[in-house]
């Protein structure tokens, strides 16, 4: 099952990012390391697979 868009956005808040805003269902994520990543989609909306790469790939880089 996948997961939400919801708990990504839970993810990258956790790990440290801050919600630049975005336009529409867009919102863009900024960490203060430097990587970024943009989340589309309705909080209650299913993530697609590349968005769950995506978001774990830039925890993992914020981290370094």
């Amino acid at each position: 099952m996948p997961r939400k868009i919801r708990q990504l956005i839970a993810d990258l808040e956790r790990a440290g990012f801050v919600d630049r805003g975005g336009k529409g269902s867009h919102r863009n994520y900024v960490h203060p390391k430097g990587p970024h990543v943009t989340i589309s989609g309705k909080p209650g909306a299913d993530a697609h697979h590349y968005q769950e790469r995506q978001v774990r790939q830039r925890i993992e880089e914020s981290q370094k």
